[in-house]
C-alpha cells in the first residue's frame, strides 16, 4: 500500500499518538491511540479506555475522520493534502480540517477568478472537490497540492498557537503539536 493510503494513514497516526494516556491537562480525558473516551463511547465501544483494541481504534478513524468528512474524495485528487486533513482531523476534528481546505482554496482562487468564494462550513461537499479539482488543473497536480499543503500547515501550525496562548494548560502539548503534526504527510516539494 502507498504511503498515503488509509490503512498506512491509520497505523501511523496509531504508532505516533501512542497507548493508554490520561493527561490532567487534556481536556478530552483518557484516551488510547489518540481516541478520546467520548468519540468511542458514541463509536459503541463499552469497555475501558486502556482497553481499547487497537482495531477499534483504527475502524474510527476510518469511519470517523477519514469516509465521513470525505476525505476519501479528496484523496481521489490531491492524496497528500487528503493525509494531511486526515491527521489534523484526527487531532482537531474533521469540520476544523475541512474548514481549513476551504479557506486556503478561497484565499488561493485569485479573487474569485479561479473558482466561486467557498462558504467555510467544515463540511467537503460538491462545491469543495469542484473548487479542489479546479484549483489543481490551474496550479497543477503536483505544484498545487504542495502550496495547498503549506497553506493547510500554516492554518493548523497558527490554530496550535492560539491554543497555547488561550489556555495556558495546552502548552504542555504545544511543542509535541508541532513537532509531531506539522509537516508530517512525506516529501513537499
Amino acid at each position: 500500500m502507498d504511503e498515503y493510503g488509509i490503512d498506512h494513514l491509520v497505523d501511523a497516526l496509531i504508532d505516533r499518538e501512542g497507548g493508554f494516556v490520561d493527561h490532567p491537562a487534556d481536556r478530552g480525558g483518557p484516551t488510547r491511540y489518540g481516541v478520546t473516551e467520548i468519540v468511542a463511547r458514541a463509536h459503541g465501544y463499552a469497555g475501558a479506555m486502556r482497553d481499547l483494541p487497537r482495531e477499534e481504534a483504527a475502524a474510527i478513524y476510518r469511519r470517523l475522520y477519514w469516509l465521513r468528512p470525505r476525505f476519501d474524495q479528496v484523496a481521489q485528487r490531491a492524496p497528500r493534502v487528503a493525509a494531511e486533513l486526515f491527521d489534523t482531523g484526527a487531532n482537531m476534528g474533521p469540520a476544523v480540517a475541512a474548514t481549513f481546505l476551504q479557506r486556503a482554496l478561497t484565499a488561493l482562487n485569485r479573487g474569485g477568478k479561479d473558482f466561486a468564494d467557498l462558504t467555510p462550513d467544515g463540511r467537503i461537499g460538491p462545491a469543495t472537490i469542484a473548487a479542489l479539482d479546479r484549483f489543481l488543473d490551474v496550479r497543477g497536480k503536483r505544484g498545487g497540492e504542495t502550496v495547498l499543503l503549506r497553506a493547510l500547515e500554516a492554518l493548523q501550525g497558527e490554530r496550535y498557537l492560539c491554543l497555547a496562548e488561550k489556555r495556558p494548560a495546552n502548552e504542555a502539548f504545544l511543542y509535541g503539536w508541532l513537532a509531531n503534526r506539522i509537516g508530517t504527510v512525506g516529501p513537499q516539494s
